[in-house]
């Protein structure tokens, strides 16, 4: 999450955006299609079975395309599952990342 968090505040230049994001997505001030998009990304991280064509519609009704919702599953999915590989192989932080930490 650290890095994550991190990729935000430099895309944004907002820090306290990127914080509040990483803390509770839905107390950041996020627009109703960043709202949509974080909403969807918890849902398919932590009740993948759950997902219905109803979320894809919700994400349409935001303005995103089809592309853009095959996109986002793509990224939400390629790290939930890295995540889970270096969760299971037990590997540490990247040194970077263990600095921002105590920042």
């Amino acid at each position: 999450m650290e890095g994550h968090g991190e990729d935000l505040r430099a895309l944004t230049g907002n820090r306290s955006l990127a914080e509040s994001v990483k803390r509770n997505f839905r107390a950041a001030g996020l627009s109703r299609r960043e709202m949509a998009l974080c909403e969807y990304a918890e849902k398919l991280t932590r009740q993948p079975s759950r997902m219905t064509a109803e979320d894809c519609k919700r994400l349409r009704s935001e303005g995103l395309s089809d592309r853009d919702i095959l996109d986002a599953v793509e990224v939400i999915s390629y790290f939930n599952y890295i995540n889970r590989v270096a969760d299971g192989l037990g590997v540490d932080l990247e040194p970077e990342m263990k600095r921002r930490e105590k920042e």
